[in-house]
């Protein structure tokens, strides 16, 4: 197992990092690199989880070229780009995606299709989620009786905040808004279809998308396990929560440790980063159904 990427740094080329991915500003390109950095509870963890990276790109590769719907992806070689004279290409092969320059839409597209995680929750105290009211006497995990759109706001820091579609209207117009909503309702029936072929139910998923001389692009990562929730069909139950194939081995071991979730968090067990690896390339191998390797 090779070692985590935690950081990455292009000299002179300007950057802003976020949670998980590196992003570098060549002018009408971007260099989105993936590191094996892994959050949890609104903190990035000391610990990173080998090949992370790798894989979370794969999976939106894989998505980008399935789904037939225009994106910003324009080439997985970094190589294509003017680096810096002596960078390092090594730390960035298979983990990076060389994409358009857009107008960020500033929504998250937050498509739910099962009742679990905050929507649960809030189900609980008023029938509804994110303000959308659904039928009384559904259970935790329980399939929607149609997915739903549940936008968020896209905060720089801190919580994304619910979003109504008057909201989301206002913020970026009535046809903008009807576009971003259709077409995250769309992908993920389409995704989510594909992916039951598989033994994969993915329960809920984020979208992104941007905008380059009016054209409407579906940006940054597509239905990877660290913006969706992903389930194994075989496994699942309604009535509790699901064995997933994100971060849960993470958030089972955080919670059950002493850490107070306010200071640094600790480094997490071999054990716990070995098992979370595994999970993600289990999620990548059986939707692309390609065996992961790397040298």
């Amino acid at each position: 197992m090779t070692a985590a990427l935690l950081t990455t740094a292009l000299t002179g080329v300007p950057a802003r990092h976020g949670k998980v991915r590196d992003l570098y500003d060549f002018g009408d390109r971007l260099l989105l690199v993936a590191t094996d950095r892994i959050s949890a509870f609104d903190f990035v963890l000391p610990s990173g989880i080998p090949d992370k990276g790798r894989v979370l790109t794969k999976i939106s590769e894989f998505w980008f070229n399935k789904l037939g719907v225009p994106h910003h992806l324009l080439s997985m070689d970094p190589t294509t780009l003017p680096l810096p004279e002596g960078t390092d290409v090594s730390g960035l092969e298979g983990r990076s995606m060389v994409v358009r320059k857009t107008e960020v839409v500033p929504v998250e597209c937050v498509v739910r299709g099962y009742l679990s995680g905050s929507g649960w929750k809030e189900y609980q105290n008023s029938g509804t989620v994110c303000g959308v009211e659904l039928p009384s006497g559904l259970r935790e995990s329980e399939q929607l009786p149609e997915p739903i759109f549940t936008p968020t706001t896209k905060a720089e820091e801190g919580h994304d905040m619910p979003m109504t579609f008057a909201q989301v209207e206002a913020a970026i117009g009535a046809e903008r808004a009807a576009q971003i909503r259709d077409l995250s309702l769309d992908i993920f029936r389409r995704g989510s279809e594909y992916a039951r072929t598989e033994g994969l139910i993915i329960a809920d998923t984020k979208f992104e998308f941007g905008v380059v001389g009016g054209e409407l692009l579906l940006i940054d990562e597509v239905l990877t396990p660290d913006s969706s929730r992903f389930w194994p069909e075989d496994q699942y139950e309604p009535g509790h929560g699901q064995p997933s194939f994100d971060k849960q081995f993470v958030r089972d071991w955080l919670l059950q440790s002493d850490w107070d979730r306010q200071s640094t968090p600790p480094g997490l067990p071999d054990d716990v980063v070995a098992k979370t690896r595994e999970k993600y390339i289990e999620a990548y191998e059986r939707l692309s159904q390609q065996f992961f390797a790397w040298k």
